[in-house]
């Protein structure tokens, strides 16, 4: 029920999106368990980065810094590569950016998966690939019970359905083609993600800290929306261990995945900050009720039923440990601590949390 170290030793792994808060800590965990990883995408979007405070350049086999929207120069990078596995997270993940930039967002989320998978097409060798979505794809019903991954596509917003679209664009993409080039596709959908090195803009925990860090009161929105929160880690581990079952046990593995926390931390926003008060001396918050919010939604669970039966995939850390881990990261940054080897000694403890259930 843990990811296979010695799976990952020499294989290699073509990784899009590398230079974000995700594919950081993933490039990270696979260059640590001796994997050759080739990363494509853009600049870090964020000024610090965890790609930057823990120099990842000097771990990859290779980085390409280059747009999703490229075809011809991600194909010339995977062909580069001839990797095994490609595990596909470049997008444009932000909700109320969406909402400015809808365009950008579907020739992203949308185009760029189609470039990619189309790049696999053209590359020999491939054996699996995941292509990591989000738990907003489903079409939100505002019930209080968790979505299975048989639930409709759908999304309000632009980012949600576009990631709807991806899903579904890949379904045709596996059966079309990839079912028979002998190439395992899937698709694998997570909750909110926490832990350090997330400097984004609009996620609760990166404003936090950034208001932490100026002595400023954080603003929040929608305080009551309930989302599945998660450490960063953990669906890390789950698209590890479906890679490796895409990889060695094939095709009845192909299909659409959730890994998300247990329902005893789909806990709301208010909840959230209400905690990390609790453990920072001086921390407060505010609802900022007086400016046009976009629609979000509110209520949102994941059902990982499949992943726990099939794959052995489990929740190791919950929420509290998760957001201790993330304030214990952050404190090392702000101490000038070497981030690298700060960030493998989290993993090791996940792992070796993993071990001892």
């Amino acid at each position: 029920m843990a990811v296979n170290r010695n799976f990952w030793k020499g294989k290699r792994v073509f990784l899009t999106g590398h230079t974000g808060f995700k594919g950081g800590w993933l490039s990270l965990w696979l260059a640590d368990m001796g994997a050759a990883v080739y990363g494509y995408a853009l600049t870090p979007p964020t000024e610090p980065s965890l790609f930057a405070v823990c120099a990842l350049p000097q771990h990859l086999a290779e980085s390409t810094i280059a747009d999703i929207r490229d075809g011809a120069m991600l194909e010339q990078s995977m062909q580069r590569a001839q990797p095994d596995i490609i595990i596909h997270l470049a997008a444009q993940p932000i909700v109320r950016y969406s909402y400015q930039a809808p365009v950008e967002t579907y020739a992203v989320n949308v185009m760029g998966t189609v470039n990619l998978l189309e790049a696999v097409r053209q590359t020999p060798g491939v054996k699996a690939v995941v292509n990591v979505t989000t738990d907003k794809c489903y079409e939100n019903r505002e019930w209080v019970w968790p979505y299975r991954e048989s639930e409709p596509m759908g999304g309000f917003d632009p980012y949600s359905s576009s990631k709807a679209c991806s899903e579904i664009l890949t379904a045709a993409w596996r059966r079309s083609f990839m079912e028979d080039a002998g190439i395992q596709l899937a698709t694998a959908r997570a909750g909110n993600v926490l832990g350090g090195g997330d400097w984004a803009t609009d996620r609760l925990i990166p404003d936090f800290l950034r208001a932490l860090d100026v002595a400023d009161r954080l603003t929040i929105r929608s305080p009551h929306a309930v989302r599945p929160w998660q450490h960063v880690l953990e669906p890390l581990a789950g698209y590890l261990m479906l890679a490796e079952a895409l990889h060695d046990k094939g095709e009845r593995f192909a299909e659409a995945w959730n890994f998300g926390p247990d329902d005893s931390d789909a806990r709301s926003v208010q909840w959230i900050v209400d905690y990390l008060c609790r453990q920072v001396p001086g921390a407060s918050w505010q609802c900022d009720d007086a400016n046009f919010q976009p629609h979000e939604a509110t209520m949102l669970k994941l059902d990982s039923s499949k992943a726990k039966a099939l794959l052995n995939w489990y929740p190791r850390w919950d929420l509290e440990r998760a957001l201790a881990m993330t304030l214990d990261w952050h404190q090392a940054w702000r101490n000038g601590q070497n981030m690298i080897a700060a960030s493998q000694q989290q993993i090791h403890h996940y792992e070796a949390t993993g071990q001892s259930l």
